[in-house]
């Protein structure tokens, strides 16, 4: 029989780095429209991408 795997601890998401704060106002990182508020979107070089439902922006 096969070893089995050691599981992959993945580490929690940052979403306080979605938030910045310029002067007195919240600045929120873009967040998903099929999904709502609470879900980012990712960035990456040529676009921005929805881990939930795979939705994508592309031209960014």
């Amino acid at each position: 029989m096969a070893k089995k795997k050691k599981p992959k601890n993945k580490s929690p998401s940052k979403k306080s780095a979605k938030y910045k704060l310029e002067g007195s106002s919240l600045v929120r990182g873009r967040t998903c429209p099929k999904c709502g508020p609470g879900v980012f979107l990712g960035k990456h070089k040529d676009r921005l991408y929805c881990g939930k439902c795979h939705y994508v922006e592309m031209g960014n």
